[in-house]
């Protein structure tokens, strides 16, 4: 900019006070002018937020990490690791890792296949890349937070330099996760220079999504406004249908969402324990133990406990043997009042000791089960109640048994899941396989379908125990049959014939037909049993593909690679 006292003519009519105080306005626009000028040229650190999410905590997190990222001047986006290839990793500067860890220490869904090429020996090196990884888990499995564990060690083996400690965050993840973002944001903003003052530019149009005020700690008492059986009461498996009025929560849901359930404890299990401790009338820890206190499964640091206490009891040969299935075998069917009872009582803890060995009582999630388009005053579950004699499922049986008349409160609260929804192209082709409960999210797919007047085939493969007893939601389906939003229905009941017929060996019958919708551009979901049912399903979906394309087993799981990275194969499974 020339020199103020060219921009105003000689011959201007001003007086000399005029025309200084117009030179030092002129001046100060000047001045204005480079600062923003200057803000505006200043390169911003770009943070790259990674995250593995199995029901979706990890990835609203990321979202969270970016808005925060912006506060302190610094250019945030978030990806899904499995949209990340270690080549593209390798060009990135800053990154930050959330994720979940999902199964018996495995990644989860949407992080596999980037683990897998992390793994490889054609990995390249990531000596310019600075990191740092958040872990969510639960500190009542031994595999806890073994993902954020396997990601954190194998970025330091490639050389990438850790920005700051790993944290692994317990079920209470909030406090833990806000601290480690302003600490790493913090120091990431010291370290390029970045101010706050100064926004960022946007990664994206879409802004982070705001937090309901309902959750964990804040639930919201909704009135239970439908208690219905849904098999047959002679049924071997209890099965009910569940709807929850929103009131003026301000609550909103998607299908393919979890709600979470804040359960309390049994009355007959609390009176019990306290009978045990000679502690009945004690009103104070009664209620510890009724809405806090998790007091059917044993703590890992209860059953140390207990081992250490009686080395020569039945715990404690099991515990040796180190197998942790047989553990698990040898628990089933029993609930800290039996290991306390199977203790000599002059080794036993005493009350006092036993309430800190004791973990918190948790929501439980259940895979939501209607539209919001259909539904929109209500959301709706299908839950299985748990029952082994006096054992009894904490929540599923709060709900079934304890929650009194239709019409009482319990607490809730939407757990999002951005990943496991119905397409939004109205004509892409839906196969859904979600036998037992597993047909929750369904129900509410083909309902929003439905509601939207998607042209979208739909393709349902479902079955449980026997047709006569189990069949749940049948008239609705048969509807949706009659009204054309349900194309195919294929059915599987295991025990209607001498040789058991599941899920899977519908789809190997309709290997062709199936294959010729994954052509075509279908979206496959599964929902359902983690442990068997879905390693059966993608064994039969890989079958399917190697079978119709007949290139082999690897051609095969490429494919199906395919699909997980398109987002076309996803899951809701526990």
């Amino acid at each position: 900019m020339p020199p103020t006292g060219a921009l105003i003519p000689a011959d201007a009519p001003f007086s000399a006070q005029q025309e200084s105080w117009l030179a030092g306005f002129i001046a100060g626009v000047a001045a204005a002018g480079r600062r923003a000028h200057t803000a505006a040229d200043a390169p911003t650190a770009t943070v790259d937020v990674l995250f593995g999410t199995q029901t979706g905590n990890a990835e609203f997190l990321a979202d969270e990490l970016v808005a925060a990222a912006r506060t302190h001047g610094l250019t945030g986006r978030a990806s899904a690791l499995d949209a990340v290839t270690p080549d593209r990793l390798a060009t990135m500067t800053h990154v930050l890792v959330v994720t979940s860890t999902y199964g018996e220490g495995e990644l989860p869904d949407n992080a596999g296949l980037f683990w897998e090429a992390l793994q490889s020996d054609t990995a390249p090196r990531l000596d310019g890349v600075r990191y740092a990884v958040l872990g969510l888990g639960d500190r009542g499995y031994d595999d806890f937070c073994q993902a954020a564990k396997l990601i954190d060690t194998r970025l330091e083996q490639l050389g990438a330099a850790r920005l700051h400690e790993r944290v692994d965050c317990d079920v209470d993840f909030e406090d833990p996760a806000a601290e480690w973002t302003q600490a790493v944001l913090g120091r990431l903003a010291a370290e390029t220079g970045a101010t706050g003052d100064r926004a960022a530019p946007a990664p994206s149009p879409t802004p982070a999504p705001a937090r309901s005020p309902w959750n964990r700690r804040t639930p919201y008492r909704s009135r239970l406004a439908v208690n219905r059986l849904l098999s047959a009461p002679h049924s071997a498996k209890e099965i009910r249908h569940y709807e929850f009025d929103l009131g003026d929560s301000g609550i909103t849901y998607r299908a393919g969402d979890a709600l979470a359930v804040v359960p309390r404890n049994d009355d007959g299990l609390v009176a019990a324990l306290l009978d045990h401790f000679g502690a009945a009338g004690d009103e104070e820890t009664a209620e510890l133990l009724r809405t806090e206190r998790e007091i059917r499964t044993p703590s890992k640091e209860l059953i140390a406990d207990l081992v250490e206490r009686a080395p020569s009891g039945e715990l404690a040969t099991v515990m040796a043997q180190g197998d942790r299935s047989d553990l698990d075998s040898w628990l089933r069917g029993r609930d800290i009042l039996d290991l306390l009872r199977a203790t000599d009582r002059s080794a036993a803890p005493s009350l006092p000791e036993l309430l800190p060995l004791l973990r918190p009582l948790q929501a439980r999630q259940y895979s939501i089960s209607s539209s919001p388009l259909a539904h929109p005053d209500r959301v709706h579950l299908t839950v299985a109640s748990v029952r082994y004699g006096r054992h009894l499922g904490v929540a599923s049986t709060y709900l079934a048994d304890r929650t009194g008349a239709e019409g009482t409160t319990v607490g809730i609260y939407v757990q999002p899941n951005a990943s496991f929804g119905v397409p939004a192209d109205d004509d892409a082709p839906m196969v859904m396989i979600g036998p037992g409960t597993g047909i929750a999210p369904f129900r509410g797919f083909l309902h929003e379908r439905a509601a939207r007047g998607a042209s979208g085939r739909n393709w349902l493969f479902f079955g449980d125990r026997h047709r006569a007893t189990d069949f749940v939601y049948e008239d609705e389906l048969t509807e949706l049959r009659r009204r054309g939003v349900l194309t195919e229905l294929d059915l599987a009941f295991s025990r209607d014939q001498a040789e058991k017929v599941y899920v899977q060996t519908r789809m190997r019958e309709r290997a062709r037909e199936l294959y010729g919708w994954l052509e075509d551009g279908a979206h496959v979901y599964v929902c359902g049993d983690a442990s068997r049912m879905a390693k059966d399903v993608e064994a039969a979906l890989l079958g399917v593909v190697a079978e119709q394309r007949g290139r082999g087993d690897d051609d095969a799981a490429e494919y199906l690679a395919g699909l997980r990275r398109s987002k076309r194969y996803v899951r809701d499974v526990y």
